[in-house]
């Protein structure tokens, strides 16, 4: 039986939840307790921007992208800007077709499509038939072939084991407009920027300038989630200017701050069920 609740100590936030999946409607700042599945499962925001924070790192979720978190994980999600949060849990037959790590993949219109309907009212109002499980079962291979065709997304920021990788992180998070150079951080923490461009690489599998960008980009879209302006969010993060900013942005999301921000307003309204 679908459960309709709003969890506890979490003002504002509604959930209906049923055996196969959930849908949470968060405020903003909103955030889940951490916690593992048995079963692995997709998480999709049909408005707002979510965070997928384990001990691999965050994953982050804007519109049209979907998260992946395998069984087992510990986890805990963050709503920025009013979320609406999609849930689908995913069987082992298929859960064995998708990575054994968190992972973030482009949702086709066919895959958003596939998860509105497989966490609509069918599963909680019970005015509408659910589907059948044959039927729900055909629903999820097609999702989960979808997520198979696409390609990963740059949207998951690993956590850094070294404490000296540790200790930078921790500063830009806090400050990601910090443009100090890796010298200049190495110097804080202690060590030489060589063995801190190892570290990256050996550790995170990218450049440091590779995972500031994503870090960057990362609170660009919880700035944009939370209505600011290219400009003021181009500043915030780092940039010197919108038009590099810009150039960054649609590198990583696929399109410009602006679009994206039209884009996600749109999808949340077609994504509001009566």
């Amino acid at each position: 039986m679908p459960v309709h609740r709003q969890p506890p100590g979490s003002a504002g936030v509604t959930s209906h939840i049923w055996p196969s999946g959930g849908r949470h409607h968060w405020p903003s700042g909103g955030t889940s307790e951490a916690r593992s599945h048995a079963r692995g499962h997709l998480v999709y925001a049909a408005g707002g921007v979510l965070a997928v924070h384990t001990e691999r790192g965050t994953s982050i979720v804007p519109a049209n992208r979907v998260a992946w978190t395998p069984a087992g994980f510990t986890h805990r999600h963050r709503a920025h800007g009013d979320t609406d949060m999609r849930i689908v849990f995913l069987p082992q037959s298929l859960s064995r077709l998708v990575p054994d790590r968190p992972a973030v993949f482009l949702a086709s219109g066919l895959a958003r499509e596939v998860l509105l309907a497989l966490t609509g009212p069918r599963n909680y109002d019970d005015a509408v038939p659910d589907y059948s499980p044959a039927a729900r079962a055909r629903l999820l291979r097609v999702l989960v072939d979808e997520l198979r065709e696409a390609h990963e997304q740059p949207l998951h920021l690993p956590e850094p084991q070294d404490d000296r990788l540790r200790a930078i992180a921790r500063r830009l998070y806090e400050t990601p407009a910090d443009n100090s150079t890796l010298t200049e951080l190495g110097k804080a923490v202690g060590a030489g920027s060589r063995t801190l461009s190892r570290l990256f690489r050996s550790e995170l599998g990218m450049t440091f300038y590779e995972w500031r960008t994503q870090l960057r980009v990362y609170h660009a879209l919880v700035l944009l989630a939370d209505g600011h302006d290219t400009t003021r969010t181009a500043h915030a993060c780092g940039w010197a200017n919108p038009s590099s900013f810009t150039a960054a942005f649609t590198g990583i999301i696929g399109t410009t701050p602006g679009r994206y921000r039209t884009g996600r307003t749109n999808t949340a309204r077609s994504s509001q069920l009566p």
